[in-house]
């Protein structure tokens, strides 16, 4: 039998990529080099039924096993999806859930998964993580649990939550490091090309600064979060957004104190800082994806933001310089 056995629920419209990457890191860690073999770790997709469930990209998912006796995991995950379409899961899978919590078994919940258990009644005294871009969300449809939206993943007890995407799997590596050892949890990361992450590792979301309960504010900000690489005009957030330069810049300056110029910089720079510490990206890679005309326009901007170079800060906090792929430091 596996050391580590792992059920998945997937909630209707549930984020694939989410699940494809808790998966990989069990399938890495099961078996030796890249076979695929579930020597170490099994994984299950359990259901009410045994209908295939879509994905928010339309690709279908077929479960396996219908929901039985919940003590055959040592996990259970519940991976969510669209936030706009986050249902009250099925009363047999709250039943089989509630069977598992009152068992000990921990409960995972992975992007809006967090927001499938809450409404269970499950999160209940928890600490819970959710996407920055979730946060409002969050906040408008439930009380009672204040999301952590600044880490990649949670650990409260016998609960643990992400906030999806590749944060699914550094908290499957961290539950495999408790289990199988950190080699294991390395190889599948190292594999996946991903670098390994401690739960604190902040999310590369919104700056804090610019937090904000003005809708007309934060619709403008999300906007310029999506485009952080091809940064767009004022012109073109205010059309996107269907207001005037005139309101849009007023309600920037009572909600943040800034013009949506300073803003849209703030993002930039702090998206560079981000990769500076999470990446060994060049800065010339850095500037280009940060929506910066070029290096040194990055630098100047960089400097007058932190008072140093880009350079300078990664080697501040311990990164050495990176280098681009003919060997010269960028």
């Amino acid at each position: 039998m596996a050391r580590l056995n792992v059920g998945f629920i997937l909630a209707r419209r549930f984020t694939l990529c989410a699940l494809g990457n808790f998966v990989d890191v069990l399938r890495l860690a099961a078996d030796e080099g890249d076979r695929s073999r579930p020597i170490l770790c099994s994984w299950k997709v359990v259901s009410p039924t045994l209908d295939a469930i879509a994905s928010s990209s339309g690709i279908t998912v077929q479960p396996e096993e219908r929901l039985g006796d919940p003590a055959r995991f040592d996990y259970l995950v519940v991976v969510g999806g669209l936030v706009d379409e986050i249902e009250q899961l099925h009363p047999e899978t709250v039943h089989f859930l509630e069977r598992a919590a009152a068992a000990g078994i921990p409960l995972v919940g992975v992007c809006t998964g967090t927001f499938a258990l809450h409404r269970a009644g499950l999160m209940q005294g928890y600490r819970a993580c959710v996407s920055w871009f979730h946060h409002e969300d969050f906040l408008e449809r439930f009380d009672g649990l204040r999301p952590v939206s600044d880490q990649i993943f949670v650990v409260d007890r016998d609960r643990l939550t992400c906030s999806g995407g590749v944060s699914a799997a550094h908290l499957a590596a961290f539950i495999v490091e408790k289990h199988l050892g950190r080699a294991r949890a390395s190889k599948s990361l190292h594999i996946m090309i991903l670098d390994e992450a401690a739960a604190e590792e902040p999310q590369p979301g919104m700056p804090l600064a610019l937090g904000t309960d003005d809708p007309l504010v934060r619709r403008a900000l999300l906007v310029m979060q999506q485009s952080i690489d091809a940064p767009l005009s004022i012109g073109r957030v205010v059309a996107q957004i269907g207001v005037s330069r005139r309101k849009i810049e007023r309600h920037f300056r009572e909600a943040l104190g800034m013009t949506p110029l300073e803003a849209d910089r703030l993002i930039r720079i702090e998206q560079a800082k981000h990769l500076l510490l999470a990446t060994r990206r060049s800065a010339t890679q850095i500037a280009a994806e940060t929506g910066f005309c070029d290096l040194p326009h990055m630098i100047r901007v960089f400097r007058q933001a932190e008072g140093v170079t880009p350079d300078a800060f990664r080697k501040a906090r311990g990164q050495g310089p990176a280098r681009t792929s003919d060997g010269v430091q960028a």
